[in-house]
């Protein structure tokens, strides 16, 4: 696989995207990138923020106004360093995502196995309700696939990922603002997985999950646009139960440039 403009950003990400042997100090690191790359997301609703590690190697990690680390971590609902790849060196790991907060702090709510293989990009989800009893979340990876060479720049490649632990599998839809025609992408997907990286037309989008076989729009997101080559992933995150509008856990979709 060709490493993409996003792992292009790296040099900045690698400085939070380590430690030393103190698992609280972050470390520059210097030479050639690993040749494996994570995304780190916390849809986990009514988790704690996060900072994510490979094994005991924290990757991921926020600075604050004084240059010193931030309890802040990788709150729910967001994608950690900025959006990039981590890179790291292919092998076998256990990623876990560890309370920042004082309280319980360094506590892992999530332990999982993984396996990175060189050249490849991976989505690491924490999601699932948070259980404060347990104080556990759930997770689930995804790898990355890679547009087909050479990138046809007509179009934005989307898939749809769907992290609503409650949710009856969906469809996403991207409706053109300006014709009114509407493309499927991909086809049906259910919990902890995703759809096919689909080619769309540039354009303005708005973006529609429906339960698979109903007509009626369960989840939308107006207004998103896409760019000429990009590779996007759009999550389905949230709690089903919720009504409301404006409650943080509610039903939402959310736009993350990959490549």
């Amino acid at each position: 696989m060709t490493f993409f403009k996003s792992l292009a950003a790296l040099g900045c990400c690698a400085v939070l995207a380590a430690c030393s042997m103190d698992k609280n100090a972050v470390q520059v690191i210097a030479g050639p990138a690993p040749g494996a790359a994570v995304k780190f997301y916390n849809v986990s609703p009514g988790a704690p923020s996060v900072n994510f590690y490979a094994n005991d190697t924290k990757v991921t990690a926020v600075s604050s106004t004084s240059g010193q680390e931030s309890t802040a971590g990788t709150a729910y609902g967001s994608v950690a360093t900025g959006g990039f790849y981590t890179a790291l060196a292919p092998g076998q790991y256990t990623m876990t995502g560890r309370i920042t907060a004082t309280t319980d702090n360094g506590l892992a709510i999530v332990s999982a196995p993984s396996t990175l293989t060189d050249g490849k990009y991976y989505s690491f989800y924490l999601s699932g309700p948070y259980n404060t009893a347990t104080k556990r979340s759930d997770f689930f990876i995804l790898e990355d696939a890679a547009p087909p060479a050479p990138l046809d720049y007509a179009v934005a490649y989307v898939r749809f990922v769907n992290a609503i632990s409650n949710s009856s599998p969906m469809t996403l839809y991207a409706k053109n603002t300006t014709s009114g025609a509407e493309i499927a992408l991909g086809g049906s997907v259910a919990y902890k997985s995703a759809g096919a990286l689909t080619p769309v037309p540039i354009g303005p989008y708005d973006l529609i999950a429906r339960v698979t076989g109903s007509a009626a729009n369960t989840i939308t997101l107006a207004a998103v646009g896409f760019s000429p080559g990009r590779v996007l992933t759009i999550t389905a995150r949230g709690d089903m139960t919720i009504s409301s509008t404006t409650a943080a856990t509610r039903p939402i979709l959310t736009a993350s440039t990959d490549r």
